[in-house]
């Protein structure tokens, strides 16, 4: 169960039973494994990405970052992992999809990054996008 006690008691508060709790419990580890996958495709693809990540060596609003990589792991609604971007690299707390293209892949990402940033960062492949 990827609920907290709080969420569980509150689903069941309203009138959800222990199976429909279980169940929503698992599509929402199905749903987060997908945004993974959807995300390391994001990063994996080729070119350069861009971020609103605030640089203390940089003025610029947008940033662009000619290498970007993601490793990510799932647990239930956990997303985690490490996000390497031109030689450095800083923990991933969390990802979602924020755009998507008329194909449906993700055009803007947002991730929660860890230590050095302690910031939610937006990345796209299109500079316009952000």
């Amino acid at each position: 169960m990827h609920f907290d006690p709080r969420v569980q008691r509150a689903l069941r508060e309203a009138g959800l039973d222990a199976d429909a709790v279980a169940d929503a419990s698992d599509r929402v580890a199905e749903l987060v494994a997908r945004d993974a996958d959807r995300l390391r495709a994001f990063f994996g693809a080729d070119g350069p990405v861009y971020s609103d990540m605030k640089m203390a060596h940089s003025a610029d609003a947008i940033q662009e970052h000619p290498t970007a990589d993601v490793d990510l792991f799932t647990h239930g609604s956990d997303l985690r992992g490490y996000l390497s971007l031109d030689g450095w690299g800083v923990p991933v707390e969390g990802g979602r999809i924020l755009r998507e293209g008329d194909d449906g892949d993700p055009t803007v990402v947002e991730l929660t990054l860890g230590d050095t940033v302690n910031d939610r960062v937006r990345f796209a492949r299109d500079r316009e996008e952000l």
